[in-house]
């Protein structure tokens, strides 16, 4: 599974990138990117937390 950032949604408030920064960064265009790697377990996990908590969802984990 992959996390993936909506930039079209994303508005940079940094809860991701904050809360799960081995997952979430902030890119020179201030919104959040997410890893390319495949998640680990735990890592899904988390992600799908920043899914949940993110105020635009802008987040996805496919």
């Amino acid at each position: 599974m992959k996390a993936f950032v909506d930039k079209e949604a994303c508005i940079g408030c940094e809860l991701c990138t904050t809360d799960y920064p081995e997952i979430f960064s902030m890119e020179d265009d201030g919104l959040a990117v997410a890893i390319e790697a495949e998640l680990s377990e735990d890592q899904v996990s988390d992600a799908q937390e920043a899914v949940d908590s993110c105020p635009t969802e802008a987040i996805s984990v496919k």
